[in-house]
């Protein structure tokens, strides 16, 4: 890649990287860097604050040479990264002007079998709509991650994976109302063994009395009076999977029910007339 430098003294304009996740949760990041002999740079994930919140301190690791022109840093799987998205930069000077970073290749491909150990710490490498590279984290100390999802005439099932608990007596699945906590809807749980279950949904269940559209928000219990949690879908490569996983609705009586995930990757269902769905 060529072209003149820009905010960092010595990088070539708009580097790229080019990034390797590992099964253990390890990324190797590959930066192509035109640097002057004995240069140090620093390869820096700066988590996005909240709306209102000041910035964080960022992640700083050293990038070492790997030949001509290229280095390479590798961040191991501890100390994870907190939860939320972290854009990508680097500095070619400790303590210039940092440069943000446009996605090289992704390899991504030992994220695809779905697996993982709790406590999971995820970390999903992206592209931004603005074309820069960032990475998506995620913390559970427990998680029920969503599989396939199969809609009927009138309702529709759900199979899913329990990390960081077991099934239990009494275990259930319920789905709340946003926004009306207090409007609950149970669903029976099938285990088959101590992680892997499924349940279904009776989508005339769901329909509001009032026909104004609602969403029901998906929990398992994992035994009486154990603490819920949420439903989502985290353990593959995929980083916003809300406009990617598109589901048709199930349509009963002028109302129509569609699962969907979430701006955050949790599985909900959207539940709305036929006037406006």
């Amino acid at each position: 890649m060529s072209g003149s430098s820009e905010g960092v003294t010595g990088v070539v304009e708009r580097p790229r990287a080019d990034v390797t996740v590992r099964g253990d949760g390890r990324l190797t990041v590959g930066v192509r860097l035109a640097l002057a002999a004995g240069a140090s740079p620093q390869l820096v994930f700066q988590r996005r604050p909240k709306k209102g919140q000041p910035q964080e301190t960022g992640r700083v690791v050293a990038l070492e040479s790997a030949g001509e022109d290229r280095w390479q840093a590798v961040l191991d799987a501890a100390p994870a990264f907190e939860e939320g998205r972290w854009d990508a930069y680097v500095v070619g000077v400790p303590g210039e002007e940092r440069t943000a970073l446009l996605p090289g290749l992704r390899d991504l491909r030992e994220l695809v079998s779905g697996g993982g150990t709790a406590p999971l710490a995820i970390r999903i490498p992206y592209v931004t709509k603005d074309g820069r590279l960032a990475v998506r984290a995620w913390q559970r100390a427990t998680h029920a991650e969503a599989g396939r999802i199969v809609l009927g005439d009138d309702s529709m099932t759900v199979t899913a994976r329990l990390f960081g608990a077991r099934l239990g007596e009494g275990a259930a699945v319920s789905l709340v109302r946003r926004g009306q906590a207090s409007a609950v809807r149970k669903a029976a749980l099938r285990a088959e063994d101590g992680q892997d279950f499924s349940f279904t949904i009776d989508c005339r269940e769901l329909a509001p009395a009032s026909g104004e559209p609602v969403v029901w928000d998906m929990f398992v219990h994992p035994a009486t009076d154990a603490p819920r949690i949420r439903v989502a879908r985290l353990l593959d490569d995929v980083a916003d999977r809300k406009g990617v996983f598109v589901y048709p609705a199930v349509v009963l009586g002028g109302v129509s029910a569609r699962p969907y995930y979430t701006v955050d990757n949790d599985l909900s269902v959207e539940v709305t007339s036929s006037g406006t769905g």
